[in-house]
C-alpha cells in the first residue's frame, strides 16, 4: 500500500501571478503522495508546461486530464496547435514528465480497502446542459448570447478536425466508455474529469445559461456503473463535497484569484483516499 495520499486539484490558472505563487507552494506531505490535476492548469502551452514541470518532480505520481483553458488556442501563445493536435502535443508533454493522461493505463492506487483504478477522462461537452426553457441546442445558445452569457470557449476552444465540439464530446465519451468498460469489473475507480459528469451539480451556478459549457447527459449514469469510490472534477470554480446516488463528489477547483481570495481558507489540496472523514465542504 503507498505510504501516502491520493490528493487533487483543479483549476490553477497560472496566467494569474497569485495562483503561479500558490503552485509553488504545494508540496506533497510525504513521498507517496500521488496528486490528480483536473485540468485548466493554464492557457499557454509553456505555463502548461512549467506547473506540471515543477509538480511532477515533486509527487510520487502525477494524474492529469485537460481542461477547456488547456484546449483554447490563444491568440498570444506561440503554440498554435488547434483541436486534437493541440490535446496531444499536451499528451507528448505528459508522458516525457511521467505524468498519467486519458490516453495512458490508468494508475492503480492500493487502498485499504482494496486497489483503485484512477481514471482520468476527457469528454468534454454536447450542450445537452441547456439553458432553462430551451428544448434545442440553438435555443439554448441563442437564450446565453442574449444573456450575455457566453463560454470563452466559442472563440476559442477549437474541435479540429471535428466538426463541432459536440462531435468531439462523442467521440471522447465513446472512447473513455471503452476503456471503462474494459476494467475488471471488480475493480473500484476514482473518476477523473475536468467538467461534471452529471448535472446535478451546475444547479448552484450564478448563472444558469453557461451550463451548456459544464458537460454532458451521455456521462449521467457513470459513477454508478463503473463502481466509483470518488468522482473528482473541477469548471465550476465552486470547490465543495456532494454525494449523489451514494458516491462522492468533489469540485477540488484553485479558481481565480478574486474567487479564492474571499472565500474561508483551506488546504488546495484534496484528500481523495484513504477517504475523508464525512462532514461537507473541506
Amino acid at each position: 500500500m503507498p505510504d501516502g495520499n491520493l490528493l487533487a486539484v483543479s483549476d490553477l490558472h497560472v496566467v494569474h501571478a497569485e495562483n503561479r505563487t500558490l503552485v509553488e507552494s504545494l508540496r506533497p506531505a510525504s513521498d507517496g503522495d500521488w496528486l490528480i490535476v483536473a485540468g485548466d492548469v493554464g492557457e499557454k502551452f509553456d505555463d502548461i508546461a512549467w506547473a506540471l514541470r515543477l509538480l511532477a518532480g515533486r509527487f510520487a505520481k502525477v494524474i492529469w486530464t485537460p481542461g477547456n483553458h488547456e484546449l483554447w488556442t490563444h491568440p498570444q501563445d506561440p503554440c498554435t496547435l488547434r483541436g486534437e493536435a493541440r490535446y496531444r502535443h499536451l499528451v507528448a508533454l505528459c508522458r516525457d514528465l511521467g505524468i498519467a493522461t486519458p490516453e495512458d493505463p490508468y494508475p492503480i492506487w492500493q487502498s485499504a480497502e482494496g486497489p483503485v483504478a484512477v481514471a482520468p477522462l476527457f469528454t468534454l461537452y454536447d450542450y445537452s446542459f441547456r439553458a432553462p426553457g430551451a428544448t434545442t441546442t440553438a435555443e439554448s445558445l441563442r437564450i446565453a448570447h442574449d444573456a450575455g452569457i457566453v463560454c470563452s470557449d466559442e472563440y476559442f476552444l477549437h474541435p479540429d478536425p471535428y466538426p463541432s465540439r459536440a462531435a468531439w464530446c462523442r467521440q471522447r465519451v465513446a472512447e473513455s466508455e471503452r476503456r471503462l468498460t474494459a476494467l475488471d469489473p471488480a475493480l473500484r475507480t476514482v473518476l477523473v474529469n475536468h467538467w461534471p459528469l452529471v448535472r446535478r451539480p451546475t444547479q448552484v451556478l450564478r448563472y444558469p445559461e453557461f451550463a451548456q459549457w459544464c458537460g454532458t447527459e451521455l456521462t449521467a449514469d457513470w459513477h454508478l456503473c463503473f463502481r466509483a469510490a470518488a468522482v473528482i472534477y473541477g469548471h465550476l470554480h465552486i470547490p465543495r463535497v456532494t454525494h449523489y446516488d451514494g458516491v462522492r463528489f468533489e469540485e477540488v477547483s484553485v479558481g481565480y484569484p478574486r474567487e479564492w481570495r474571499v472565500r474561508p481558507p483551506r488546504i488546495p489540496l484534496r484528500r481523495v483516499l484513504p477517504t475523508p472523514v464525512a462532514g461537507g465542504v473541506r
